[in-house]
Parts: structure tokens; C-alpha cells; sequence
């Protein structure tokens, strides 16, 4: 269909976020479809050319989920506005732990959409408190990668998929009126570990803070889907950093996994510190899915984040029928529409067609020696950096 056709309207209503991923249904069918899976693999072998099955994916793009770490965007613009560094740093720190629950819809794993070589993903979120603050016709806003954003107080994220062996994701965020901005990479890395696929994301990841002249650069977690012949789940696993090295301020955070016999399930800790001090002026513990908590130097233990007391924000889209063809929520809808009718044929049917239809363009190029060219960001040494940040629209 054009851009521009009413029709496709239609699907926009299988993307609204109100419902939960429901169970991984394990009927007869199912398990066959897994021991053939399992057949084919074994311990430590790379899953990123295996095609998994259609019943345990979730209705969207990984590009999109990655979206769902601005889902409070109100912490995450707080950040700038703390008056020193070490304030800063330990916003960063809460923005980033109140980040992982949003992409999770329900206590089931499930896996998105593999993004294709070229797809990509736009959203904007409106700022609690700041909805009707910014500039509405903002120059900065219409030339930049959302230009149908509401105003230069829209938090905005866009996302391309640049390689596809490895498989990369490129993802940029922006807010021009605190005039921060993120450029991010990641390659995420699925292998299979028996009864678990573990999920490392390798990359970079950039905050900017351009009125203060820093720079945070963030890892996160490993993903773990944990007991795959039952009912799976997801566990978040391995140390990150977040350090900024205009500053000297680090933070680093343990995502601790289950053990194999007691404990519990999602717990983290942590601590926020300096370079020029010997200890930690900041500990950290909790559940990333629950309540974390906080203790200063000489201080009690306090609440640091409720997740339970966090409205998620939705994400603001255009109409399917107003976006391009390589944007996500369009290039998959049909597979959405299946898998909300609990139609897997349909789903696996339409899932093939676009895998068939990227490998024939593959072939095409393959033939012609043409090169596959990102629209939206470039490389700069071993990191994808978007085209026309707002750095450099600003003249920052």
C-alpha cells in the first residue's frame, strides 16, 4: 500500500500498549517446534542465524523496545537540571534503574521482532509537566528526526537498524530544550545455554549533556530467557558502568541472577563514586522490577526508586498510514495483526515473507556490488552516530 493509504489505518489499533503479553502457549505442536529448535543447536552456539519460533515472539520491533527506556521521560530530563555532578550522576543512575521494567509487557519472555537491515522506528514523548512549554513551531524540532514531534519540549527517539551480520541497532535521543542528546549501538549477541538463550548487548552508549559539557557513557545488562521448555521468563544478569569522565564520577551496578537453589529473582547493587575518594559515597540495592533503594554516606537507607509509583508514558507514533515503508510498526504489521488473533500460520507465514524479501535484495546486491547505505546515522570508527544531532543543528 502508498504511503498515505487510509486502509493501513486499520492496524494501528494493534499497537496501542494497553495489553499485557499473554503466556507462551506450550500445546504438542509447540513442542515439537522446540526439539526440532533444540536439534539444531547446542551449548554456546551463536542464535543469531537460527530461526526461532513464531509463537514466542512479542508484537514489535526490537528497535521499538529499545524506545521503552524513555518511557519516564520526566527522570530522564531531570537530569540536567541537578546543580552539580554528583547530582547529576546519581539522576543518571535512577533514570537508568527505573528504565528495564517499561520493556517488559508481563512476567512471560518473549522475544521481538529481528529487526531488518534498513528498518527503522521514530516515536516522541510527551513530558509530564512540559507538554505545552516548548517551542511549537521550533526550527530545531522540524529539522530534526521527528519534525511531526509536538513541540522542542518532546522527548524524541529514533532508531535504524544498520547491519544485519552482526546485527546492530542504532538508536538516538534527543530533547532540545534541556539540550541533551544520546547516540547509542548495540549488537546484540543471543547464544544458547541449555534450558536458557542469554543475550549479551555489546556496544556504546552516549549520553550528552550539552549545557554542562559531560559526557556518560552506559552499558547495560545481559538478558537471559530462563526456563524455555516450561514457562519462560526474563532475568537480567552481569556488572555495568555508567561513568563520566569529565567528572570523574562512576557508577557501577550488578544485575545479580538467580542461583540454581534459592535466592531471589531480580536483584541488583551497586554503588555511586568518585575518583578522588577511596569508598563509594553511594550504595545501591533492590529489584529492578520492584523497589531499589539508596544509602548516602552517613546516611539511612532510603527509597531511591518505586516502580510501582511510575505512570509509563506512552509513546507517540505516527498513523501507519502516514509512515514509510521501512518503518517498523508498518513493515511488520501484518505478523502484529496475526500474532493479536492468535494466528501463528499467518504470523510464521508473513514473518517468511520478509526474511524471503530481504534476502532477495541481499542477492540483489550481492550481484550488482552495490553496498547497502544507512539513511539515518553513520560510522565513526567502531560506533554509529546519528546524522543531524541536535549538537550540531544548535552549533553547540
Amino acid at each position: 500500500s502508498p504511503q498515505g493509504d487510509p486502509s493501513l489505518d486499520e492496524y494501528n489499533k494493534y499497537y496501542d500498549g494497553k495489553e499485557e503479553e499473554g503466556d507462551v502457549v506450550i500445546d504438542p505442536s509447540n513442542n515439537s517446534v522446540i526439539t526440532h529448535l533444540l536439534s539444531q543447536v547446542r551449548i554456546g552456539m551463536d542464535l543469531t542465524r537460527i530461526p526461532l519460533p513464531t509463537f514466542i515472539l512479542e508484537k514489535r520491533s526490537l528497535l521499538e523496545m529499545y524506545a521503552e527506556f524513555l518511557a519516564h521521560p520526566d527522570i530522564f530530563v531531570d537530569i540536567p537540571k541537578r546543580p552539580t555532578p554528583k547530582e547529576r550522576m546519581v539522576a543518571t543512575v535512577r533514570w537508568y534503574l527505573s528504565a528495564f521494567h517499561a520493556g517488559r509487557r508481563g512476567s512471560v519472555a518473549k522475544k521481538p521482532y529481528n529487526p531488518v537491515l534498513g528498518e527503522n522506528f521514530k516515536c516522541y514523548f510527551d513530558v509530564p509537566g512540559m507538554t505545552d512549554c516548548g517551542d511549537m513551531g521550533s526550527p530545531v524540532v522540524k529539522d530534526g528526526p521527528c519534525p511531526w514531534a509536538k513541540s522542542s519540549s518532546s522527548l524524541v527517539f529514533i532508531a535504524e537498524q544498520v547491519s544485519h551480520h552482526p546485527p546492530i541497532s542504532a538508536f538516538y535521543v534527543e530533547h532540545p530544550d534541556h539540550n541533551i542528546e544520546v547516540n547509542a549501538s548495540i549488537w546484540t549477541k543471543s547464544k544458547f545455554l541449555g534450558l536458557s538463550i542469554g543475550v549479551h548487548m555489546v556496544g556504546d552508549t552516549v549520553m550528552k549533556l550539552l549545557d554542562h559539557g559531560e559526557e556518560y557513557h552506559i552499558q547495560f545488562p545481559n538478558g537471559y530467557g530462563r526456563s524455555i521448555l516450561t514457562r519462560p521468563w526474563v532475568e537480567l544478569g552481569g556488572k555495568c558502568l555508567i561513568t563520566c569522565p569529565q567528572t570523574g564520577f562512576t557508577a557501577e551496578i550488578e544485575f545479580l541472577c538467580k542461583p540454581f537453589y534459592g535466592g531471589s529473582r531480580h536483584l541488583i547493587s551497586g554503588n555511586i563514586s568518585h575518583v578522588a575518594q577511596a569508598k563509594p559515597f553511594c550504595k545501591l540495592s533492590g529489584e529492578w522490577n520492584n523497589v531499589m533503594f539508596c544509602e548516602m554516606e552517613g546516611g539511612k537507607k532510603e527509597e531511591f526508586v518505586d516502580i510501582h509509583a511510575l505512570p509509563i508514558i506512552k509513546k507517540q507514533c505516527l498513523p501507519i498510514s502516514q509512515q514509510g515503508v521501512w518503518e517498523s510498526r508498518r513493515l511488520w504489521r501484518h505478523v502484529t495483526k496475526a500474532l493479536a488473533d492468535n494466528d501463528v500460520d499467518v504470523a510464521s507465514e508473513q514473518k517468511h515473507l520478509i526474511e524471503e524479501h530481504q534476502r532477495d535484495l541481499r542477492r540483489e546486491r550481492e550481484e550488482t556490488g552495490e553496498v547497502h547505505q544507512q539513511s539515518l546515522f553513520h560510522k565513526e570508527v567502531d560506533n554509529w552516530v546519528f546524522n543531524h544531532p541536535l549538537s550540531a543543528r544548535k552549533g553547540l
